[in-house]
């Protein structure tokens, strides 16, 4: 069968659809890049947020429609047919087949049977690791999902009840995927994880981030980056790690959520307003780029937690910051809190502290003008016409990027230095030395 997949939410599915993919191939099913070619659609959800949960509905339902134009089959995978499963039955009659997060070592088997008009519903499986891809990334980068799961239990995230609890991959098998994936061309291989910083505790009572990390530096990656790094577990040993290490990008990702610690204590985070200034006062000391993630308005936030954390992004100067309004989760502790405020004031405050974040991110891309970088090449961007990519301190198709002009031939997937001569919003523009 001809095989279309659309896959939605974070890295971490990517890897997940990326793994389905093969799963596919190997069974003899040919993975198409439309859906008018497919016979089969598979999409892969996110149910993180209620925007993802609206995307993913949307998504399905778009699916439908090129289902009835062209007798095809459509298959709905992942975190919202784990969660939902019971009512989605019911409220899309339209899908052939629903898989949940762990179960797509069943997926080849259900092709025959939906083929013949059968349903098939498939959830709370227990798949064995699976070390085939198929990248749906660039050649030259990949994401390595290092574990499944959580065991943090922030009360406003659904997560560790849809993935279940914290699970780290075996190294051995890591190691092979990383060196398939280091033979295959990758330059930049991105660690990801719901938290690569608790890596290995649940095997050897104690991380082994550190130690996975040299094993893989030994490979002829380039770049390795880390994503998604607990700020509890971020201690002096990694930040000395990822400042020294020739081969770790100089950049950390490090979810702090909120600054306010009365807040911070009803998300359930293990830290508080001291130990997340001094956490950031240590990352920047060391040199070290950092990314981090807010959620603006959760129950109880007062004016005075919200300007706090205005004011301490607008002081911090923190290199990257996502600003999130506060989705309510069914299910969640938060859900049960009072002070839910509403809807026109989350969205007003996630608004003001993007603006902030924002200004933060240009004084640093005027800072960078008449400064030479070294630059990974990702592509040309056809409406600028110029090429377009990303420097070790930045991550792809998250932060900002480099768009660049050059008089010789420059090829995806290579390193080229850049003379930046000047900024265009948040992005940074160049030409090549």
């Amino acid at each position: 069968m001809k095989i279309g997949v659309v896959s939605l939410g974070c890295d971490k599915n990517r890897v997940d659809s990326e793994k389905m993919i093969a799963r596919l191939v190997q069974a003899g099913h040919t993975v198409v890049s439309s859906e008018e070619e497919a016979d089969v659609i598979i999409v892969n959800t996110c149910a993180f947020t209620e925007e993802a949960k609206a995307e993913a509905i949307d998504e399905i339902l778009s699916a439908a429609e090129a289902k009835k134009r062209g007798g095809k089959k459509l298959i709905v995978t992942g975190c919202l047919p784990e969660r939902y499963m019971d009512s989605l039955e019911e409220e899309l009659p339209e899908v052939d087949a629903f898989f949940g997060v762990a179960d797509y070592d069943e997926l080849p088997g259900a092709l025959e049977k939906i083929a013949v008009g059968d349903k098939v519903f498939c959830r709370g499986g227990g798949d064995a690791y699976y070390p085939g891809r198929v990248l749906t990334t660039p050649y030259h980068y990949a994401y390595l999902k290092i574990a499944e799961g959580c065991n943090n239990f922030c009360t406003y995230c659904a997560i560790p009840s849809i993935r279940g609890g914290y699970r780290s991959e075996r190294r051995e098998d890591l190691l092979k995927e990383a060196a398939k994936l280091s033979d295959d061309g990758v330059k930049e291989l991105i660690l990801v994880a719901q938290d690569v910083t608790r890596y290995g505790v649940d095997i050897e009572g104690k991380p082994q981030l550190i130690s996975l990390v040299r094993d893989l530096a030994a490979m002829d990656f380039e770049w390795i980056r880390l994503l998604y790094l607990e700020p509890e577990m971020v201690d002096d040993e990694l930040i000395a790690f990822v400042a020294e290490e020739a081969k770790v990008c100089k950049y950390m990702d490090v979810p702090l959520q909120h600054v306010d610690s009365g807040v911070l204590k009803r998300m359930n985070r293990h830290t508080d307003e001291r130990s997340t200034r001094e956490l950031v006062r240590k990352i920047k000391s060391a040199g070290i780029t950092m990314r981090t993630s807010f959620i603006s308005g959760f129950p109880g936030e007062s004016e005075e937690a919200h300007a706090r954390l205005a004011d301490f992004i607008r002081e911090a100067e923190i290199d990257f910051a996502g600003v999130f309004a506060y989705s309510r989760e069914e299910g969640t502790p938060a859900d049960r809190m009072r002070g839910h405020l509403p809807e026109e004031v989350k969205r007003a405050r996630a608004d003001e502290l993007r603006a902030i974040e924002s200004a933060v991110i240009e004084k640093n891309c005027d800072a960078r003008i008449g400064r030479e970088l070294k630059v990974l090449a990702d592509g040309i961007d056809y409406d600028r016409q110029c090429f377009v990519g990303h420097t070790a301190r930045q991550t792809p198709d998250v932060d900002n990027a480099v768009y660049f002009t050059s008089h010789d031939e420059v090829r995806s997937g290579e390193f080229y230095n850049v003379l930046v001569t000047a900024r265009d919003g948040i992005d940074l523009i160049g030409r090549c030395v």
